[in-house]
Parts: structure tokens; sequence; C-alpha cells
């Protein structure tokens, strides 16, 4: 390959600093010592360690041989935070289930994980049934169908047992006219449905004008020109046209539906971006479209749009700033980790997740025509008693919903189940005794004697940053350690612990493993591998290097040990114990009779805490690890797909302190085009100084620079397999 045949992966990579695919490394001596984060590196760090927390299976993020975890979004937080998110894939098929959520720092700390659980994957890949008659199955549960995906292989984690699926959204109606958009996943096997979930949230709202309001839209139609996906109109799915100003201002003009929808939307957009940080409902800057004039007592979102309809009596359309927002809260949960998942339980917090949205938006407004409240439809008359049909700070007033936790069973209807995620977030806000005209709000049994709250804008944001580490397995007890990690991370002892009294005060118990909101920070440790993976002929043995770091409090002693190994198979370290931030070489040593296979061997550290990791071990097959580069000063191995990239040293960057040369040797699997580059940061970005790119496994560079940020990047341009790097620095 010749240096000016830059691939996009590595040309992304140079540009952002961000790090593509799988961090590895292995340091044979001291790694060049970094200085100081360099001005914009701190998401390169942040992501390389939650990559490495990934690949290594640490703690929940553990997977099975043929599994891999995929970062596929990241979210920025306030101080330096960074969520990453996670798929599970099994012999590269998506995995519904088994995803993950890392928060780490920008100093290369993973702070947390939420993770839902997967057992370990064993199944064929191979389907019976095809693509098509899964898809006429999926489309036989609706009467009318108004579109459908083109099914996905994809392994579904049902019951605890994966189950090989087609998986497809269907978008419609049911035989009784109801609007409908099924989430199916057929067996690919046996052609039943293995699961299908209705994601349309019936939502009850209420229509009134907001008021002579600024909407952004075209100049002659009702489309955002800021928030990509964005529009309203009508039932046809196509924007109204025209001219400002828009609509008659009367109470079932459609396009006056249409300014109230696009007010309402774009204050909910304009509040995550100002109050949270965060990039609109689909948190890529835009929202689904919307219609207006469904002739049905009715407003919801099916995953492709929203659509608002008119209240029972005729006389006004469903389009208030609470239940817009609350539609458009339903966008923000379904898009944010873990989906919309399928449990009832889970559906419940995401009804509650409307309702708190629509409490936030108008709020944010403050809009003289809807005074901000914590009520749902206060203004709709729907049961004919000028009542709210949901009370935020004391659910039971409607219905007798459920206020408590404990409360809640798996057969509570998602309306009634929003009760106690309403309520905790009431108390969070605003207390259980706010004063200045605020409602008081109960508090269940076993709960503190009061609750102080602190605010809606800090209430919300802790909110929205526990929602970024949601995964398909959430529930209350997950939001619970969900919004104490964000609370801690984001404001601090005082918030956190307003947190854990707003969960007590709802019934929801305190879990293991949960952020401790004292005013110190609690010891804790993190481990990794480098590599995670190696391939080993009987008889022979293979090393890693487990590396720990300090992610709370003191340094502290790790004692390591290994489990799972199979016969014939030993596993030490030297040495044994490390004080965190230390490492320890881990040796893998197979007898002669060692059957051919592959195996998962966990590492477990032992401190304060207790933490895993997963080396994955293949015996008898795979490439060796490549040799030749013993006369540099450091080595790192690793390993790549082919178009995939890996930053060195471990994901990470060093600090040359004097002028002088920089020698780089690369050797790869035989057959395979891989490349390497030499990079310094010039300020403001990662740039080439040196190239090696001829067709083959193996590259050599030598560079002389001047003091400086340094870091190789290995590109695998074709072929897959295992690599060495050899490094000198000055």
């Amino acid at each position: 390959m010749q240096p000016t045949r830059l691939s996009a992966t590595v040309a992304a990579l140079a540009l952002t600093a961000s790090l593509a695919g799988t961090l590895a490394g292995t340091a044979s001596a001291v790694t060049p010592a970094p200085q100081p984060v360099p001005p914009g590196h701190g998401k390169s760090l942040a992501l390389a360690a939650a990559d490495k927390a990934a690949d290594s299976g640490l703690d929940g993020l553990r997977h099975g041989v043929d599994e891999e975890l995929v970062r596929t979004a990241v979210t920025p937080w306030s101080g330096g935070l960074y969520y990453a998110t996670y798929q599970r894939t099994y012999k590269g098929l998506p995995v519904a289930g088994g995803d993950a959520v890392v928060l780490s720092d920008s100093s290369g700390k993973v702070r947390d994980i939420s993770s839902a659980p997967a057992p370990a994957i064993r199944l064929s890949t191979k389907a019976t049934v095809s693509s098509a008659a899964a898809l006429a199955t999926a489309r036989g549960r609706l009467a009318e169908v108004e579109s459908a995906s083109a099914p996905e292989l994809t392994v579904l984690l049902k019951g605890n047992k994966p189950v090989l699926t087609w998986h497809t959204l269907v978008v419609g109606r049911t035989a009784a006219g109801r609007p409908s958009s099924l989430d199916t996943y057929v067996d690919a096997r046996t052609g039943a449905v293995a699961r299908s979930t209705d994601k349309i949230l019936h939502a009850d709202g209420r229509g009134y004008h907001n008021g002579t309001v600024t909407i952004d839209t075209a100049a002659s139609s009702m489309t955002d020109p800021t928030r990509s996906g964005f529009q309203c109109g009508g039932q046809n799915g196509g924007a109204y046209t025209g001219s400002s100003p828009w609509g008659s201002g009367s109470a079932n003009d459609l396009v006056t539906a249409c300014v109230d929808i696009m007010y309402a939307a774009q204050r909910e957009s304009d509040m995550l971006k100002q109050w949270f940080g965060y990039n609109g409902q689909n948190g890529q800057g835009g929202m689904v479209p919307a219609r207006a004039g469904l002739t049905e007592v009715n407003a919801y979102y099916d995953g492709t749009k929203t659509t608002f309809g008119r209240n029972q009596g005729g006389t006004m359309q469903l389009t208030g700033i609470d239940v817009v927002a609350h539609e458009y809260g339903h966008e923000i949960f379904d898009r944010t980790p873990g989906g919309s998942g399928s449990s009832n339980e889970m559906g419940g917090m995401n009804e509650s997740t409307g309702d708190i949205f629509g409490a936030l938006t108008e709020h944010f407004a403050n809009n003289p025509n809807d005074t901000p409240d914590y009520t749902v439809g206060e203004k709709l008359n729907f049961l004919g008693d000028n009542k709210p049909i949901r009370y935020m700070y004391n659910p039971s007033l409607a219905n007798n919903d459920p206020n408590c936790y404990t409360q809640l069973s798996s057969g509570t209807e998602v309306h009634a189940g929003a009760g106690p995620q309403n309520h905790w977030f009431y108390l969070l806000a605003e207390g259980n005794n706010p004063g200045g005209g605020k409602p008081t709000s109960p508090i269940c049994s076993g709960g503190p004697s009061s609750v102080t709250g602190i605010g809606i804008q800090k209430a919300g944001k802790i909110f929205m940053g526990a929602l970024l580490m949601k995964t398909s397995s959430w529930n209350h007890l997950a939001a619970r350690r969900a919004t104490l990690t964000t609370a801690k991370n984001t404001y601090g002892s005082a918030e956190c612990n307003a947190v854990k009294a707003a969960w007590n005060a709802i019934g929801v118990p305190a879990q293991s493993g949960e952020t401790d909101c004292g005013g110190t920070t609690t010891p804790d440790f993190s481990l990794a591998l480098n590599p995670s993976s190696g391939s080993v002929q009987p008889g022979a043995s293979v090393t890693s290097t487990v590396n720990t770091s300090t992610t709370g409090g003191s340094a502290q002693s790790v004692q390591l040990s290994a489990s799972g190994a199979p016969s014939g198979v030993t596993v030490s370290f030297s040495p044994s114990s490390v004080t965190s931030g230390g490492s320890s070489t881990m040796t893998v040593q197979t007898a002669a009779g060692t059957p051919n296979g592959s195996y998962a061997i966990t590492v477990t550290g032992t401190g304060s805490a207790t933490h895993t990791v997963t080396y994955q071990l293949t015996v008898g097959s795979g490439n060796p690890q490549p040799t030749g580069c013993d006369n540099t000063e450091y080595t790192y191995q690793g390993t790549l797909a082919s178009g995939q990239a890996q930053a060195q040293p471990d994901g990470s960057y060093y600090y040359s302190a004097t002028a002088g040369t920089h020698v780089g040797c690369l050797r790869g699997p035989a057959g395979a085009d891989f490349d390497l580059y030499l990079q310094k940061w010039n300020g403001s970005a990662w740039a080439d100084v040196a190239v090696g790119g001829t067709a083959g496994a193996d590259e050599d560079t030598s560079y002389y620079g001047t003091a400086g940020y340094y870091r190789y990047v290995v590109h695998a341009y074709s072929g897959s397999g295992a690599y060495t790097l050899g490094l000198s620095a000055p």
C-alpha cells in the first residue's frame, strides 16, 4: 500500500483523535510515561478505557468466545464524562439483549458499568425459515399494514435462552382499528413468533393552544430547517405548506395544531440541549415527524412518527405542551441505550418518562397559557370532572394508581405503572413539602421522615443521565443504581443523597454495588487484559498483561487469580498481587495433551471489591502471535479484523521530552496487509509524521522528531489476525 492511500478508518482516527475498533496492547517493559493529557484527547482516553473494559469482559461485560461487544454510540456528558453504548453480537449477528453501557472519564477511568444479563450463547446461525416467510408471519399479526422493515437475522435472548430469529418492525392497525407498531421476532427455525412488542404507548391528552409563539420552519412548509427529520402535516405524511404566520388560531384548525406540536417539540429539544447538553430527542439533533388530524381520542409514538388526535367532544386537538412532550419523551426513551424493552415494568417506566419530560418541557417553556405543573391532562376534562388523569406528586389521586414500588405487580397497567417513578421524580425535584403553593407529596411506608428537593433542572439532568445507562433489562432497581451514579458523578454527595432519599421514599430498596454517596471517594479499581485473547498449540504457552487502575480512593493491593481453565491448562501471574495502577504478566501454559478448542478463562482481581475479566484461549488452531520486533524497547500485541484500527500504546499515547528518533516495528499475520502510522499531536489533532504502508503484513518506520505527544496507529488494510508492535522512543 502506498503512503498516500490512507483509509477512511485511519483518516477519521487521525482527525478526531477518537479510537476505532478494539484497543489492545501488552507492554513487555514500562510504557513511555504520558504527561498531562493534550487538549481534546480526553475523549480518546475515555473511549479507550471503555473499549478495553468491553474487550476484556470486565464484570457484567463478560462475553463468550464467539461474542463481541460492539460500541454503537457515544454520548458526552458534563465533567468530562462519556457514556459508551455497546451491542452484543454472536458470530457477527446482532443480539437482542445482553447490551451494556460503560461510563468513563477523560482521564481514562471507568466510572461504572450497566449491563443486561446474558447467558453464554451457543447455537447454530443457520435459518431454516426464510426471511420472506418470517415477514409474512409478522405482517399477518396486523389487519392493515402501513410499512414493514426488512427482516434481519438476530439472536434473541428470551428467558435466559438464545433463540435464532428474524427481526422486523411492522407498522399498521389491528383488527380493532387501533394503531400498532409491532417489534417482532420470528423463530428462524420453527416460524413461530418468539416475541412481539407493541411500541405504541397510547397516551390520553388534551388540546389547547399556546397563543402566538415562535416556531422554526422553512419558508414555505412546516419543516424544521435545523432539527433533522422533524416536520408536521396531516395523516398523509407530508408537511403542510404555506407561509408565516401559520395557522388560524382556531381549536380544530390542523395547521394551528401543527403550530402547537412544533412549538412544544422544539421547546423540548431546546430544553434537552440547554439544560442537559443532550442533542435532541433522538440524540443526534433531530426527531421523528409529526402528524395531526387523527379522528380518534388518542396520541401516540410508534417508533417512526408521532400522531395526534382530538378530545372526546371533538372541540379541540390533543396538542398541549405536556402531551406533545410526553410523546416525544417516548422517542427519548426509545433512542437511548436499551430501547423500549418488552417488560411490563419497563413499559410503565416508559410512560413515566413521557410524563417527566412533559413536566420538564412545561417548566422550560414557562408559557403563561399553560403554567408549569406536575399533573397530566389537567385541561382535558378526560373524566368529566375537570381533573387531571395523572398526578405525579400523588399518583393515587387518579384511579388509585400506585404511589409506591411495592404496590406494583406484573399485571399493573402501564399508565398506572408510571406512578412510582413519577412520584420519585416529584420528590427529587420538589421534596415532600415544598411550600410556595406546590402540593405536598406522601412518603411510602418505611421511607424517610422527609425529603428535600433539589430543583427540577438538576432532577431532570440526573434522570437524563440515568437514561444513558439504560439497558434492555431496565427496571426500578436498575434506575436507582443509574441515578445514584449520575448524581454523584455529575453533581456530588448532596444530590446523590437526595436521589437516594427519594428512592427510599417510594420503597425502592438499596442495591448491591450502588454508588456510595459519601463525601469521599470509595476505594475501587478496574482490570483490563492486553490482549484479551490468544492462540496456542498444545504444549506451548501464551502471555497477556493484566493492567489495573485506581478508579476511586487511594491505590490498593489487588490479588490476582484465575478460574475456568480446562484440564491441562495452568494459569500463573507474575507478580500474583499488584498495587492498583500496576500490571502483572499472566502466563497460560498448556500441556501436550490439551484438547483443541476455545475456552473462556476468568481472571479475578480481589481488593476492597472484586472484579473479573475474561481471557479467550484458543488451543490448537488460530494464528500464533507474530514475532520479530525483539530489538525495540517496548512491545505491544493486538488482534484486528479487516478494516479495523488500533492505537498504541494501550489505546493511548506517550510523551517524548526530548528530540530524537522514534522507531516502530510492526509484524502482522501472513498474507495480510497491515499498515503502521506514527502520529504527533499538533495542538488540535493527530497528524501523520511517518507511515509504513507497503502491501504486506510487516512495516518498519523511523522518524526524527522534536519533543511532544506521539502515538502509533495499526491499521488492517486487508486481512485479519494478530500483530506485534515494537517501539523505541527518545
